[in-house]
């Protein structure tokens, strides 16, 4: 296992801080336009940073999302293993949406100066990303209806969430690209830079 560290997701307010470990990502991923890095990375840690927040809220017990209650685990070659929050949160959904307004405007607006990637780009990958944790939870079925109002009380202009159904399982029907076939990998099952009847027949091959 490769050692590790913690660090204050305050981190992602610091611009010298977020470009060092955007540059650090071309080692795992190879060069590529600052834009295309931050907008890969970010995908990583968007998914991490929401995690306590949504977890806690399906679990009926919110925690704090704000950058200062949130602890970041990194390896040593710059990803996430996950996040914790240090503090929990009173005011139910419309509190963790406040929260969540604050932490993710601060890292998308960091990200979008230091690599040149779109506000807007990032703001649709966060909705996917809650989408996916939401789906996540031991009660996808509740969870998703809390999926609508959550980024409704979050505001900063993103795009509504989407699901559809593969069978009986559920999905995020993504309104965001990683990007991460820019860099020579392929697209993601469910990336919307597919025809839909490719995306669909990915998905059903990987969800049954």
């Amino acid at each position: 296992m490769q050692p590790g560290w913690t660090v204050s997701a305050t981190r992602l307010a610091d611009e010298d801080w977020v470009r060092a470990r955007i540059g650090g990502a071309a080692k795992l991923y190879g060069c590529a336009r600052p834009e295309v890095l931050g907008t890969i990375w970010w995908y990583s840690l968007s998914s991490v940073l929401v995690a306590p927040a949504v977890e806690g809220l399906v679990a009926g017990g919110p925690v704090d999302p704000s950058l200062d209650a949130v602890e970041l685990d990194l390896v040593a070659d710059g990803r996430f293993l996950g996040a914790r929050s240090t503090r929990a949160l009173d005011g139910g959904l419309p509190a963790v949406g406040a929260a969540l307004t604050g932490a993710l405007g601060t890292a998308i607006t960091t990200i979008a100066a230091v690599s040149g990637a779109r506000e807007r780009a990032l703001g649709a990958i966060a909705t996917d990303s809650i989408g996916n944790r939401l789906l996540w939870t031991p009660d996808p079925e509740r969870a998703m209806t809390l999926a609508e109002p959550l980024i409704a009380a979050i505001g900063l202009d993103l795009p509504k969430p989407r699901f559809v159904r593969v069978g009986r399982t559920p999905a995020v029907r993504r309104a965001s690209c990683c990007l991460i076939y820019e860099v020579g990998n392929p697209k993601c099952v469910s990336c919307p830079r597919q025809t839909p009847e490719e995306r669909e027949a990915r998905l059903r091959a990987a969800l049954g």
